[in-house]
């Protein structure tokens, strides 16, 4: 059977969308990196999902006693944005291309009396063409809706997995880099320097964000050679980890990828998508911590036990 709230999401059917999407997801995400403090691992650069779609929270604007807020607003289909003075905005999504999106953007926050400096490149994609050379236009706002209402599951799911973990770990987020919703644990312990090698990504900033141990999950909308699915994978990988038998039906590990891969079309079409889910995080945790070696006893609590 297949659920109404576990929307199909087929990669190949808004590919499109998906990949103008992403890139305005990073002018957005790139203005919050640069306004808010950073924060360990990159904490301070994500987006949430939201009742209406994917919001930045509210940023400091710094010595001016604001706060800035930028939502996708997949109701409205329109870049809402909002300070704490009561001053509002909209930029309608449909017919923008990549460039005028990033320019209209900037030019609505210098009319708010904000201004600010962005990188104005991609990061962690192969092909990384300037925002002002990108002249991609592709917005169906179906799926884009889709792809949230997805995120509305994968968030919850990813929120009740966090829960009872009482050490160290990240809040479920959305990383406009991957364009992927993440939640992270950490061991407690500090891990060897990442190798790097994430395309049109510094190698000191993937050594920023796995510079301890992690097991690390989350939900990604896929590519033309893997489609949408959850996933999780540890840094740095155990032996034993890959082969961890997980028994969660239709999860395998992907060798290239070196993670655990759940097809979200498996979750679309289970009889209980919750419980597919959630044994696919728990399971995958256990295989890094029991193959890591994590002290299990001093990072995990039941919150139902009296």
């Amino acid at each position: 059977m297949t659920h109404a709230h576990w929307p199909s999401l087929s990669f190949a059917a808004w590919k499109d969308t998906c990949e103008t999407l992403h890139m305005w997801t990073q002018v957005v995400g790139k203005i919050r990196m640069a306004l808010e403090p950073r924060v360990n691992h990159w904490w301070h650069v994500p987006l949430y999902v939201s009742a209406r779609g994917l919001t930045t929270g509210a940023m400091p604007i710094a010595k001016q006693g604001r706060r800035l807020e930028l939502e996708f607003d997949f109701f409205d289909h329109a870049l809402a944005i909002r300070t704490s003075d009561g001053r509002r905005d909209a930029l309608p999504l449909p017919g923008l291309t990549v460039k005028a999106f990033y320019h209209e953007v900037m030019a609505r926050l210098a009319r708010l009396d904000i201004t600010l400096r962005i990188w104005p490149v991609p990061v962690e994609v192969v092909t990384a063409v300037p925002f002002d050379d990108d002249l991609r236009s592709a917005y169906d706002g179906e799926h884009a809706r889709r792809f949230w209402h997805v995120l509305i599951r994968a968030d919850e799911a990813l929120h009740r997995f966090r829960a009872p973990f009482i050490g160290k770990v990240s809040p479920v987020h959305f990383f406009w880099g991957g364009f992927d919703l993440a939640v992270t644990r950490f061991s407690g312990r500090t891990a060897p320097p990442h190798p790097g090698g994430v395309p049109n990504c510094a190698d000191w900033v993937m050594r920023e964000a796995y510079s301890h141990e992690v097991s690390s999950c989350g939900f990604w909308p896929g590519n033309a050679d893997v489609d949408a699915a959850f996933y999780a994978y540890a840094y740095p990988e155990p032996d034993g980890f890959s082969s961890f038998p997980l028994g969660v039906d239709g999860a395998t590990y992907h060798p290239t990828m070196r993670e655990f891969v759940l097809p979200y079309n498996h979750v679309h079409a289970a009889d209980d998508p919750e419980a597919l889910v959630a044994a696919f995080l728990e399971r995958t945790y256990e295989a890094a911590a029991v193959h890591g070696n994590w002290d299990r006893r001093v990072l995990e609590t039941d919150f139902t036990r009296t």
